[in-house]
C-alpha cells in the first residue's frame, strides 16, 4: 500500500551553502546531516539536499511512503515500471528506490521507519 508523500529531494552544487540557505528559509537545522545527504523535517515531511547535483526546474524528486519497499517494487515493476535507481539503504534503516513509469517519469518510493504521521500538518 502506498501512503502519502514523504520526501522531496533537491540536487545542489554546493551542499554547505545549500544547507545554510535552507536552514534560514525554514528556520531549523537539519535532523540528518551527512556528506552525501542533508535532511530537514518540515511539517512532518522531509526536504532533502543531495550534493553535486544539477539544479533546475526538473531537479526535485518526490518519494511516496511505503511499509515494505521490496514488495512494492515487485508489484509496481510487474505493472510496467522499470528500475531507474536500485534500492539503496541511505542510513538509519531508511531505504529508497527510483522507478521509471511506463511514460518516462520517475516514481520515488521510501521506506522510513522514522516517519511520524502525528507531526504532519
Amino acid at each position: 500500500m502506498i501512503h502519502g508523500l514523504r520526501t522531496v529531494k533537491y540536487p545542489v552544487p554546493d551542499l554547505m551553502s545549500a544547507k545554510a540557505w535552507f536552514s534560514q528559509v525554514f528556520g531549523c537545522a537539519p535532523y540528518f546531516d551527512e556528506p552525501f545527504y542533508v535532511g530537514f523535517s518540515i511539517g512532518g515531511f522531509e526536504l532533502g539536499l543531495v550534493p553535486d547535483g544539477e539544479p533546475g526546474t526538473n531537479g526535485c524528486s518526490a518519494y511516496w511512503g511505503v511499509d515494505n519497499l521490496d514488495d512494492e517494487v515487485v508489484r509496481i515493476v510487474a505493472l510496467g515500471a522499470t528500475i531507474h535507481e536500485p534500492i539503496q539503504d541511505v542510513g538509519e534503516a531508511i531505504r529508497v528506490v527510483e522507478l521509471k513509469d511506463p511514460f518516462g517519469n520517475l516514481l520515488g518510493l521510501i521506506e522510513n521507519p522514522h516517519f511520524d504521521s502525528s507531526v504532519v500538518r
